[in-house]
């Protein structure tokens, strides 16, 4: 049983969310919240499998404030974003926050179970043209030349690219690997310089790219 909390400022959402949710055999909604602060106390007392949070939440701590410091304090729980924006922008931001995937509110019901089941299996989800945007934009980044940059790294430095994708701070990525904070820094900037990268959305949709959150291509 994957149990589920929401937040969503929205109480009609909620309440649709909750009635499709449960009316799945694999799933419960096991609590709800109508902003980000709420989200957090409730994440902290019912330790939830995922929790769908909603972007925009104008009254208390938004969707991404949020999300980031619920992964430090639960990084186990998984965080699906729920938006009504197709941007770029807002999918870097998720993810640099620590989500593990992110869904448009006008999805199908099918493609939100799917997805749900998805980041409580501990991988990302992205929805299908988020996705197809950033292999477009990035596809730059990878050497057509003589090799694929991907082999010039290490398995700890694949290792490595793959936390910082899931939105890990280099503290957690230290403590996850037992090395230091300096030697996560290290292998970040030859990360950057083997992958010819200035930005950490550019190492995330890399890691996209080569399937290292367990969805890509």
């Amino acid at each position: 049983m994957i149990k589920i909390l929401l937040c969503d400022d929205h109480a009609v959402v909620r309440m649709g969310l909750k009635m499709l949710l449960n009316n799945d055999e694999e799933m419960e909604v096991i609590g709800e919240a109508s902003e980000g602060d709420e989200g957090i106390r409730q994440a902290m007392e019912l330790k939830p499998d995922v929790v769908v949070m909603d972007l925009s939440m104008p009254h208390g701590k938004d969707g991404l404030s949020a999300t980031s410091e619920l992964k430090k304090l639960l990084p186990e729980t998984a965080i699906l974003i729920l938006t009504m924006h197709d941007d770029d922008e807002y999918l870097f931001r998720a993810i640099q926050a620590g989500a593990s995937g992110s869904i448009l509110k006008s999805a199908p019901h099918d493609e939100l179970l799917s997805a749900i089941r998805s980041v409580a299996g501990g991988n990302a989800y992205l929805h299908p043209s988020a996705t197809k945007r950033l292999m477009e934009e990035y596809i730059g980044n990878v050497n057509k030349g003589d090799a694929d940059l991907f082999n010039l790294l290490s398995d700890r430095e694949k290792e490595v690219l793959a936390l910082i994708a899931k939105g890990y701070s280099n503290k957690e990525i230290a403590e996850m690997l037992i090395i230091s904070v300096k030697t996560v820094e290290t292998h970040k900037s030859n990360l950057m310089e083997k992958l010819q990268m200035k930005t950490r959305p550019e190492l995330v949709a890399y890691a996209l790219k080569k399937g290292l959150l367990g969805y890509g291509i």
